[in-house]
């Protein structure tokens, strides 16, 4: 462990002030003792060394007029992480949170996600601290292209594929897509996913992430004799993750009770509305306590974190970092959870996870459990590259077959490296081997 404790050390010191980054990259190399013990090859050619640090790091400025005719700045970043099996592919976040740190710990992340979805992708992520949140639709345009005139010269279909996330919906997507176009003078439809279906986009996108979410969770509790049918569930966030999940969940036979925003909760006794839901959240953009006053029987609560005090059999941290600590993992314990799968990225903090893991909870970890939405982007390239539309239900099929594929690797891995059910374990050693194995082709590069 000496040797992962020293190249953990050496990128807290490279990079300080980056806590969510440290996090992640200590969460991964610290599980990946089992493998450098099997292959100290991978030691002499300073594999871990190198996937630690991004190829390539572009910051640059933002600016753009307000309605006021005010000049705007924002910063924007683009984290190209590893390329070792595919072009870099990674969302997009507008958020006020975002800076440097946050960007390398979601590409770190994006690495072994990709990795595990068994397609031709690396891993990279990309944003601003714009926020989108109040601004008009001009507004958002105007940013958009003003974000897309510089990362245009760093993307395209064999280099760069970016994606949405956070604060980057198929508005923004479409604006940044129609500057790229603009400036290239081309039409390269696979130079971004998550596109509109009238310009190259995928169905199943939108619903991607949540569906693939259900699909693994199904998977992990129908092995250990569980079903989601007539299971009481609670799902944090409002975003496309958490209704999309939330909607598979009552396809698939369970109720879910509970879910947020950033400022509360609701919760729904008789199981919550998703129309109601996906009317608030997608079509008016409103927060989530006005649902009560639509329906009377539901509560709000303020404070988001309140959510996981809701007795459940299933929960869905779907929201964000570290939202899920060891004190709400233990609430969820002693209300008789049986499942955790994160729908987010990083949602459970190491605590919450030592919680889940000393209790035998069956939980996924996110760069497995919500890999769905990077696989259908990769469909959707897959598409674009044959000029070709799949229908709903081909895309949602082969999203379906890559859930469960990846739940059998990362289920495999850990049994075949001494921690069985230990999900994320197996998740960081099938998803590392894989590029490991990459690297160790190409040569020191």
């Amino acid at each position: 462990m000496s040797y992962i404790k020293d190249v953990i050390n050496q990128v807290i010191e490279r990079n300080p002030g980056e806590p969510e980054f440290h996090q992640a990259v200590t969460e991964v190399l610290e599980s990946l003792q089992v493998v450098i013990d099997r292959h100290p090859e991978y030691i002499k050619a300073g594999i871990l060394e190198r996937i630690v640090e991004p190829e390539r790091q572009i910051i640059f400025r933002v600016p753009w007029v307000d309605d006021q005719g005010r000049v705007r700045v924002n910063r924007g970043f683009r984290v190209q992480f590893n390329s070792a099996i595919g072009p870099y592919k990674g969302g997009i976040r507008f958020h006020p949170s975002v800076y440097l740190g946050i960007i390398k710990f979601l590409g770190f992340e994006q690495v072994f996600k990709n990795s595990l979805t068994g397609m031709p992708i690396g891993g990279g992520k990309g944003g601003s601290d714009f926020d989108p949140k109040g601004k008009s639709n001009d507004e958002v345009m105007r940013f958009c292209q003003s974000f897309m005139t510089e990362l245009y010269r760093h993307i395209g279909a064999d280099i760069d594929v970016p994606a949405g996330d956070i604060g980057v919906g198929a508005r923004e997507i479409g604006y940044m897509f129609g500057q790229y176009k603009r400036i290239r003078n081309s039409f390269e439809s696979g130079v971004l996913t998550g596109k509109g279906l009238v310009y190259g986009g995928s169905l199943v996108r939108k619903e991607a992430t949540g569906y693939g979410l259900v699909y693994i969770t199904d998977q992990m509790i129908k092995v250990k004799g569980k079903s989601l049918d007539g299971a009481r569930v609670v799902v944090s966030g409002s975003g496309n993750v958490a209704i999309y999940c939330a909607e598979k969940v009552f396809a698939m036979g369970g109720k879910v009770v509970a879910m947020s925003d950033s400022n509360g909760y609701i919760y729904d006794p008789d199981g919550i509305k998703l129309d109601t839901i996906k009317q608030l959240k997608e079509v008016e953009r409103k927060r989530i306590k006005e649902y009560k006053e639509i329906h009377s029987k539901a509560e709000y609560h303020e404070g988001a974190v309140g959510i996981w005090e809701v007795p459940c059999d299933i929960a869905f941290p779907c929201a964000t970092q570290n939202e899920l600590d060891a004190k709400a993992a233990k609430t969820l314990v002693a209300n008789g959870c049986f499942a955790v799968a994160e729908g987010a990225n990083m949602p459970s903090t190491p605590e919450a996870i030592d919680v889940f893991l000393s209790n035998n909870i069956l939980f996924a970890p996110g760069k497995a459990a919500n890999a769905g939405g990077v696989a259908a982007s990769a469909l959707e390239m897959m598409q674009n590259s044959m000029r070709y539309s799949w229908s709903f239900e081909e895309v949602d099929s082969r999203l379906k077959s890559i859930m469960i594929n990846i739940y059998k690797n990362i289920s495999a891995a850990a049994r075949e490296y001494g921690h069985e059910n230990n999900l994320i374990l197996g998740a960081n050693v099938a998803g590392f081997i894989k590029v490991a194995e990459a690297m160790m082709v190409q040569g020191i590069v």
